[in-house]
């Protein structure tokens, strides 16, 4: 395989569908995302992507098979609802550009006339309320996404991977694009700030999504988190002692 390719399992036409994006990133929010939404929605996988621009390597399966790493397209049934889920990113920054040129074009002929890709937006702190932040390629998409308390405006610097060059590189095609970030601490995995983001979908997609198992992982993560902090806040007020000892370094 010397070029990303896209085997289709199924031909769809939909008209003005939204896909939604769930890849590995930032506290792994935009995975966990997609994987509830596939299970959610009662999705049918439509296509799978392969891409020489991922990890030279194959997963094991439980009863000795093998699979190469791709990505997967599913469908949600009577929705013009696309999920793109993945186990990596491509590698490269060649790779994530024609990784996505690929999605592009795959979404255009399928139908698709929005992308909202799925991030995490690192604080470094753990926050009790998590805000969600947006960037957009079309006033009229920050519009409706302000509507669901969507944020723009304040999230600084840049967007890496395919989170940021899906909605920009669309909007080259004639697609509207959207990239939805969950506050995050960035160093852990965050069910909350999942759960947040795909009760948001719903209200965007006016599609009803059970969140019970998410709610449920989110409650444990907090958990989590929880102790996590006070560890934390106790190393930071053990207070420094003195030592007559020399300072010795560590080779």
């Amino acid at each position: 395989m010397q070029i990303t390719t896209i085997v289709e399992r199924e031909k769809v036409k939909l008209h003005n569908g939204v896909l939604i994006t769930g890849l590995p990133g930032i506290g792994m929010i935009g995975n966990i995302v997609g994987r509830h939404l596939v299970e959610s929605l009662k999705t049918q996988k439509i296509a799978n992507l392969y891409s020489p621009h991922f990890p030279h390597q194959v997963f094991m399966g439980k009863h000795g098979g093998l699979r190469l790493i791709k990505n997967r397209f599913y469908r949600a049934r009577g929705k013009p609802v696309v999920v793109l889920l993945g186990d990596v990113q491509a590698i490269s920054s060649t790779g994530q550009y024609e990784v996505a040129d690929v999605i592009i074009q795959y979404a255009k002929k399928i139908g698709i006339k929005t992308i909202i890709t799925i991030g995490g937006y690192s604080t470094g702190k753990i926050s009790e309320e998590r805000q969600i932040f947006g960037a957009a390629t079309h006033k009229s998409l920050v519009q409706k996404l302000k509507k669901h308390n969507v944020v723009f405006g304040k999230a600084r610097g840049s967007i890496v991977g395919a989170a940021g060059l899906l909605p920009a590189l669309g909007r080259l095609r004639g697609l509207e694009g959207a990239c939805i970030m969950g506050e995050t601490h960035g160093g852990y995995v965050d069910a909350t700030a999942a759960k947040n983001i795909v009760m948001l979908l719903s209200r965007y997609l006016g599609i009803p999504i059970d969140i019970k198992k998410l709610e449920q992982k989110a409650k444990e993560s907090e958990k989590i988190l929880k102790k996590i902090e006070e560890e934390i806040q106790k190393n930071v007020m053990i207070p420094y002692e003195p030592t007559k000892r020399p300072v010795s370094y560590i080779r």
